[in-house]
């Protein structure tokens, strides 16, 4: 520790620097104010320096002006609307409903996905893009407005009244195919959220289930009470679950579980991927650390930053990281360095061979390193980019809306197949689109002519470029052909979407899922599961 005089010294030295460099920031202003050829906007230009400040730091850190729906919607899950998700159509230039929840007043009125969006209340929405759309389409719940959309080539119009908009944190849990597994999938811990996951449990414990698949795969997490709650679900009363220190002792807290848990006993398989983030991390930590469950899948994100929200002058708000996350064996969650960037800007992580041991209540060895390293690890398949690509292309979700205009119904989830005229369909469907794969070799290679050109080797390489240009367009038809076992469940899934929306969604990724299956294998096996937890 320094010496008192010495740290005197150095927050002398700090507060100056401060007071300097606020000083220079308001007479910069200052001058630009005045002698500035152009006028400038206060709100615009200081906004940009808040921003750019907040960028030093982490992504987590914002600032929010005035009453920010955004920030409302983060912490409580709620929001005024009509309930879908919209996406901006390249090709339409204006956004299309991507996907209208079940139950809400987008669903309700008969929106559909694919709809293109004309006009919000009589305003021409073309070339606007989604955020811009999206804050239209809220409001006051109560308010009512008229949509107008094409379907097809028919115009339809929608009045719809805005309402208060909460989807379900569990929206869908049921039974797996043996009968006595009981399969919980959870997507975020806003309020309300450890009260959904305690009405599944106990409903599936009253349907004859015995062990529980807990799925975090995807929730990028959320209120830190609500982690703590729902592990106090399966963990003894008492328990510390995390805690977080910071610079500033009044940020230092600890959450124990404060009642009797719903089951203490049940066998629990937690899935988590590299998207499971913050109080997903929380709740598949502790019950790591306590040897309550097995972690199954893919280490997690590593979002071990806590964040609070503090006022601002003139009513904005500012979301801060005060601190970090501990689980109870002591590891900190958080992996990525935002103080010491890579020298490409992007955020190093702590290497294996520099990792701590810890151990589990049991004794069991784990690591800090940030996120969670689960105890069986199943990676997904590896895809060819071409996938990716189309299943995020305007191609490919124009095929889904023509397949659901010309099919007015589908068979039951389990049921629904493509046949294979519908398959051939499909791919003719998209190699008639113009859909190209391969964008990013194309890109390296148009960045590689550029370089080749200015250095002067055009003419010597150009034969061999062009050959690598005709090798690089592939035939998208034969691809999609060749890769139908990986590309078919992607349309399936979409399809499914369409007609069973958010729930059936849920189910119909789960059919063939590695993840269920291996988790079934391991609950069906007592030895190889108390084997894993060190029992």
């Amino acid at each position: 520790m320094l010496p008192l005089a010495a740290a005197a010294q150095k927050k002398e030295n700090a507060n100056s620097a401060i007071s300097r460099n606020l000083e220079l920031f308001n007479d910069i202003y200052k001058q630009l104010d005045l002698f500035y050829v152009d006028s400038l906007n206060a709100d615009t230009v200081i906004g940009w320096g808040i921003r750019s400040m907040l960028q030093q730091v982490d992504p987590f850190t914002d600032y929010y002006p005035d009453d920010d729906e955004d920030l409302r919607q983060m912490a409580t899950g709620k929001y005024a609307g009509i309930g879908s998700v919209i996406r901006y159509h390249r090709k339409e230039q204006r956004c299309v409903i991507s996907e209208p929840y079940e139950g809400t007043p987008s669903q309700q009125a008969g929106v559909q996905a694919g709809d293109v969006i004309l006009s919000i209340d009589g305003k021409d929405v073309k070339g606007m893009l989604t955020p811009k759309v999206s804050s239209m389409l809220r409001g006051e719940a109560g308010t009512t407005f008229e949509l107008k959309v094409r379907r097809g080539q028919e115009e339809k119009s929608f009045l719809i009244t805005r309402q208060t908009i909460q989807l379900p944190e569990v929206p869908y849990f049921g039974m797996l195919g043996d009968g006595q597994t009981g399969y919980i999938y959870l997507t975020g811990f806003t309020e309300g959220a450890c009260r959904e996951v305690r009405d599944a449990l106990d409903d599936l414990r009253r349907q004859g289930a015995r062990q529980l698949v807990f799925d975090l795969r995807g929730n990028p997490g959320g209120a830190v009470n609500e982690a703590v709650d729902i592990a106090n679900l399966f963990l003894p009363k008492g328990k510390k679950v995390v805690y977080t220190r910071g610079k500033m002792t009044r940020t230092n807290r600890e959450y124990y579980t404060a009642t009797e848990p719903v089951d203490s006993m049940m066998p629990l398989v937690v899935l988590v991927d590299g998207a499971s983030a913050s109080a997903s991390e929380i709740v598949s930590g502790a019950l790591q650390d306590f040897d309550r469950a097995v972690i199954m899948g893919t280490r997690t994100y590593g979002k071990g930053l806590v964040q609070m929200i503090r006022e601002v002058p003139y009513h904005g708000s500012l979301k801060m990281t005060t601190s970090r996350y501990y689980i109870p064996s002591g590891r900190c969650i958080q992996a990525y360095d935002y103080r010491h960037l890579n020298a490409d800007g992007s955020a190093g992580t702590v290497p294996d061979s520099l990792t701590h041991v810890f151990h589990t209540a049991g004794g069991r060895e784990v690591r800090d390193g940030g996120g969670i390293k689960p105890d069986v690890e199943v990676k997904p398949d590896s895809l060819p980019t071409m996938i990716y690509e189309l299943v995020g292309s305007d191609e490919f979700f124009d095929y889904v809306t023509s397949y659901c205009h010309a099919h007015p119904t589908i068979p039951p989830i389990g049921e629904f197949r493509l046949s294979d005229e519908d398959y051939a369909a499909f791919a003719d469907s998209i190699q008639a689109s113009g859909f190209e794969a391969g964008k990013p070799c194309r890109e390296v290679l148009k960045v590689m002519r550029d370089v080749v050109r200015r250095e002067g080797y055009q003419d010597a390489v150009q034969a061999e470029l062009d050959a690598l240009e005709v090798k690089l367009k592939s035939d998208v038809r034969a691809d999609l052909m060749r890769f139908r076992k990986e590309v078919e469940p992607y349309i399936l899934d979409e399809i499914v979407h369409r007609y069973y929306y958010q729930r059936g969604g849920v189910q119909q990724q789960l059919i063939d899922d590695p993840c269920i299956e291996r988790a079934l294998q391991v609950l069906s096996d007592k030895d190889d599961y108390n084997k894993i937890l060190g029992k």
